[in-house]
C-alpha cells in the first residue's frame, strides 16, 4: 500500500468534518479557540446557579424545604456541646458538672459568634443515665458560611475542656463538622483533579514516545473541559448545577477527551506507517476512527441523558454536565484534531523521549505480541474461552446479588479519620437520634389557633409514647409566618435501619392521629434520615426508566451504526456483564470487606445509595468507547474481504495498543479518586477503575472475540424487514485486497 492509495472515497459526517478541517486548518483552529473563549467568557458573566436545597428532592423533603423558603425563615447553623462524664459516678446533678456546663455557656456566649445559648438544665437535654448533657446554640449569620466563623467557638470550648479534665467536653454541629472536614480533606478533590492531567500525560508519553503527540489528547481534553465549564454557567439558569456535577464532568471529560484523541492519532499513525501520504492517512483516520468517535460519543451522551430521568436535581446536573463535555470533546476530536494533525504533519513526532526512541512500533496490520498470543488461543478454542471468561465474570458479579445500599453514616463515611466522628457516636449513644433529628415543618392558617396548639402538644406526647423518639421534642414557633418547626430525635440514631422505622412511625402513625386531624395543616417530615429515605425511594423508583432508556437507545444506536442485529445484542449483553462484574467487586470489597485493605478501605456493610445507578450510566457509556472502536475495526476488515475469524484477529490485535493505553489512563485517573478519604469516593474510584480494567481486558480481549468467532457469519445478520433502517455504517468504502470476495448473499448480512 503505497501512495497510489491516495484516492480513497469517503462519505459521512466524520469524514466530511475531518476533510474540511484539514483543508481549512487555521479556520478550524480559530473557530475552536473562539468557541472555548466565548463559552468561558459568557459562562463567567452569567454566573453559575447551583441546585437549591428545596429542589434537591421531590416529596415531603421538597415540600418542607419549600414551606421554609416561602416563609423566608432563615435557619441558623445549630451547634451542640456535649458535656459527659468520662468515667466513675459523675452526674449532671454534681456541682462540678454544673460548673462545667456554666463555663461552656459563658465561654461560647462570650465569643459574640453565637445566639440562643440554651442550658441543658433549662431545655431538659440530659441523658437518661444522667451522665451526659447538651448545651445548644445557633451560629450567627448565614448558615452556609458558618464553618468560616466557628473557629473562635471551637477554641472557647477547647479552653473549657482544659479546665475540666475529668469531663469530656466536645462540640459538634453542622458548622464544626464542615470546618473539620475542610481542614482535613478540603484539598482532596482538588488534588485528585489536578493529578489526573500529569498522570494522563505520563501514560501518553509512554504510549506515543513523543511529547507533541502526547500533549494533543491532553490539550483537547482540557479545552473541552474549559468550554464545558462556561456552558455549565449558561445552562445552569435552566438546569441548576453543583460542585459534584463539576467534579464528575472533569472526570468524564478527561476520560473521553483523551480516549477520542488517542483513537484518532493511533489510526492516523498506523496509516502513515503503512506507507500512505499524510493527506490520505488523515482522510482514512477521519472516515474510520472519526466515525467510531461520533458513534461512541452519541452513545455516551445517550447514556448520560439517562440521569435526567431520575428526577433528582443532583443527578440531573451530573447527567447534563457529563453529556455536554462528551459532546464538546466529540466535536473537537473530529474537527480541531484533524486541523492540528494537518498543521503539524511530521512534527507531531517532535520531542521524542530518548529511552523510548528505540522502541519498534508494530508494522501495518500488526499489533501487540501479548494480545496476538491471547487471540491465538481464544480463536483456537472459542467455546472454552467463552465458558471460562463468562464463568469468571459471573462469579465476580455474584456478590452483587446481595448488594445493600444506603446513605453512609458519618462513621461509615470517614471511619476514625475525623475526631468529630467519635463525638457524633457519643452523642448518638447518649441521645439516640439527637445528632440527626427529624424535623416536622408545620404550616397552618393560624399557628396559634387552639386546635393547632392542641395538635402540636398531642404530637409531642405521641412521638415519645409511640417509641419513635425518646425526646426531648422541641417546638419552635414562627408566629409571623404561621409556621412551627418541631425537632424530634429518632430512636435508632446512627443505626439507619432503626431510624427509618422510627421515621415511618412518625409519618404513618403519629402525624395522622394528631396534626393530620386539623384541616388546612401541612406537616411534612424532613431531616437527615427523612432526606436519605426519600432519596433512596426516589432513586429506586427511577432505576427501571433509566435502565430501559439507556439500554434501548444504546441498542438502537448499535443497530443503526453496524446494521447488524447480532452486534447490537452482543454489545448490550457484554456491557451488562461488565457492569455486573463491577457491582460484584464493589460489594465484595466495600460491603463484605474482602481485600478492602488492599485499596486502603474497609468494609462498611453497604454501598452508598447513589453509586449503583451512577456507575451503570457512566460505565455503560464509557465501555462503548472500546466496543465501538474494536467492532468498527473488525467490521472494516470484514468489508475489505477478510474472513470473519481473520477480521476478528486483525480488529482486536490492531486496536489492542490503543485500547490498553486508553484503559490504563482511565484506570489511573479513576484510581486517584479511590485514594480520597471519603468512603463514597473510594467506592466510586475503585468501582470505575475495576470496571474499565475488566472491560478492556476480559470483555474486549477474550469474550468479544470468542463470541464473535462462535457466531461466525451470523455476526452480520440483519433481518430483511430491518433493511429500511437508516444506513449509518462505515464511512470508508472497502479497499480491494487479495483475499477472496464474500460469498453470494453475504453483502446483505454485512448491511452494504
Amino acid at each position: 500500500m503505497g501512495n497510489g492509495d491516495s484516492r480513497v472515497r469517503v462519505r459521512g459526517l466524520a469524514a466530511r468534518a475531518g476533510g474540511w478541517s484539514a483543508r481549512h486548518r487555521w479556520a478550524a483552529l480559530g473557530i475552536w479557540v473562539l468557541f472555548v473563549v466565548l463559552a468561558m467568557g459568557l459562562g463567567s458573566a452569567a454566573g453559575r446557579v447551583d441546585v437549591d436545597e428545596a429542589d434537591q428532592l421531590k416529596g415531603e423533603t421538597h415540600t418542607a424545604a419549600k414551606i421554609i423558603s416561602d416563609a423566608g425563615i432563615e435557619q441558623p447553623a445549630g451547634e451542640t456541646v456535649l458535656v459527659q462524664a468520662k468515667g466513675g459516678s459523675a452526674k449532671a446533678t454534681d456541682a462540678s458538672f454544673k460548673a462545667a456546663v456554666a463555663d461552656v455557656v459563658k465561654a461560647v456566649d462570650g465569643t459574640g459568634k453565637v445566639t440562643s445559648v440554651t442550658s441543658p438544665y433549662d431545655a431538659g437535654t440530659i441523658s437518661g443515665d444522667g451522665r451526659s448533657a447538651l448545651v445548644q446554640f445557633d451560629m450567627r449569620g448565614d448558615a452556609d458560611t458558618a464553618a468560616d466563623r466557628v473557629q473562635p467557638v471551637l477554641d472557647a470550648v477547647a479552653g473549657v475542656q482544659k479546665e475540666h479534665g475529668s469531663l469530656r467536653i466536645e462540640e459538634i454541629g453542622g458548622a464544626s463538622m464542615q470546618k473539620q472536614y475542610q481542614d482535613a480533606f478540603g484539598d482532596d478533590f482538588q488534588k485528585a483533579e489536578y493529578s489526573a492531567v500529569p498522570v494522563a500525560l505520563g501514560i501518553l508519553l509512554i504510549a506515543f514516545g513523543a511529547l507533541v503527540a502526547a500533549l494533543l489528547p491532553v490539550g483537547l481534553a482540557i479545552t473541552a473541559i474549559m468550554a464545558t465549564m462556561g456552558l455549565m454557567g449558561l445552562v445552569s439558569h435552566l438546569q441548576p448545577m453543583s460542585d459534584t456535577a463539576n467534579s464528575v464532568m472533569l472526570l468524564v471529560g478527561m476520560a473521553v477527551g483523551v480516549d477520542y484523541c488517542l483513537f484518532y492519532l493511533r489510526r492516523e499513525r498506523e496509516e502513515r506507517d503503512a506507507g500512505r501520504d499524510a493527506g490520505t492517512a488523515l482522510r482514512i483516520a477521519a472516515a474510520t476512527s472519526g466515525r467510531a468517535i461520533i458513534v461512541s460519543g452519541v452513545t455516551v451522551c445517550v447514556a448520560m441523558a439517562g440521569m435526567l430521568f431520575t428526577g433528582l436535581a443532583e443527578f440531573e446536573a451530573m447527567g447534563l454536565a457529563s453529556l455536554m463535555v462528551v459532546a464538546v470533546a466529540m466535536v473537537g476530536s473530529v474537527t480541531v484534531l484533524p486541523a492540528l494533525l494537518s498543521l503539524l504533519g511530521e512534527r507531531v513526532e517532535k520531542g521524542r523521549i530518548p529511552f523510548l526512541r528505540r522502541r519498534r512500533r508494530p508494522g501495518p496490520g500488526q499489533g501487540s505480541r501479548f494480545w496476538t498470543a491471547v487471540l491465538r488461543g481464544v480463536l483456537a478454542r472459542p467455546l472454552v474461552s467463552v465458558l471460562v471468561a463468562a464463568g469468571a465474570l459471573l462469579a465476580v458479579a455474584a456478590p452483587a446479588l446481595g448488594m445493600k445500599t444506603q446513605q453512609l453514616t458519618l462513621d461509615q463515611e470517614f471511619g476514625d479519620s475525623l475526631p468529630i466522628v467519635q463525638t457524633y457516636n457519643r452523642v448518638n449513644d447518649a441521645f439516640p437520634g439527637g445528632s440527626e433529628p427529624a424535623q416536622v415543618v408545620v404550616k397552618a392558617d393560624d399557628i396559634k389557633a387552639p386546635e393547632v396548639q392542641r395538635a402540636l402538644a398531642d404530637f409531642k406526647k405521641r412521638a415519645i409514647s409511640s417509641g419513635a423518639s425518646r425526646g426531648p421534642v422541641e417546638i419552635r414557633l414562627h408566629e409571623a409566618q404561621n409556621v412551627a418547626l418541631v425537632s424530634v430525635p429518632l430512636v435508632g440514631g446512627s443505626d439507619m435501619d432503626r431510624a427509618v422505622r422510627s421515621l415511618g412511625t412518625l409519618r404513618d402513625e403519629v402525624r395522622p392521629a394528631t396534626l393530620g386531624t386539623v384541616d388546612g395543616v401541612q406537616a411534612p417530615v424532613t431531616g437527615q434520615v427523612a432526606g436519605n429515605h426519600d432519596f433512596n425511594d426516589q432513586l429506586l423508583g427511577s432505576v427501571v426508566p433509566v435502565f430501559v432508556f439507556v439500554v434501548a437507545f444504546a441498542f438502537l444506536l448499535m443497530l443503526l451504526s453496524f446494521r447488524s442485529l447480532t452486534v447490537a445484542i452482543t454489545s448490550i449483553v457484554l456491557n451488562l456483564l461488565s457492569v455486573g462484574a463491577a457491582y460484584g467487586v464493589l460489594v465484595a470489597v466495600f460491603q463484605h470487606g474482602w481485600g478492602a485493605s488492599l485499596v486502603g478501605a474497609e468494609g462498611v456493610g453497604a454501598i452508598v445509595t447513589w453509586l449503583p445507578l451512577f456507575l451503570f450510566v457512566i460505565l455503560f457509556g464509557l465501555s462503548m468507547d472500546y466496543h465501538v472502536f474494536v467492532v468498527s475495526r473488525i467490521r472494516e476488515a470484514r468489508m475489505r474481504g477478510r474472513s470473519t475469524k481473520d477480521a476478528i484477529r486483525h480488529g482486536v490485535v490492531t486496536t489492542a495498543g490503543v485500547v490498553t493505553s486508553a484503559a490504563v489512563i482511565m484506570v489511573a485517573v479513576f484510581a486517584i479518586f479511590g485514594t480520597l478519604s471519603m468512603q463514597s469516593m473510594k467506592q466510586m474510584g475503585v468501582g470505575l477503575a475495576a470496571a474499565v480494567l475488566i472491560d478492556a481486558t476480559v470483555i474486549r480481549g477474550v469474550l468479544l472475540p470468542a463470541v464473535m468467532a462462535l457466531l461466525g457469519e451470523r455476526n452480520w445478520y440483519l433481518p430483511k424487514w430491518l433493511h429500511r433502517l437508516p444506513d449509518l455504517t462505515h464511512d470508508e468504502s472497502p479497499e480491494p485486497v487479495a483475499a477472496p470476495a464474500p460469498a453470494h448473499g453475504e453483502s446483505e448480512r454485512l448491511g452494504v
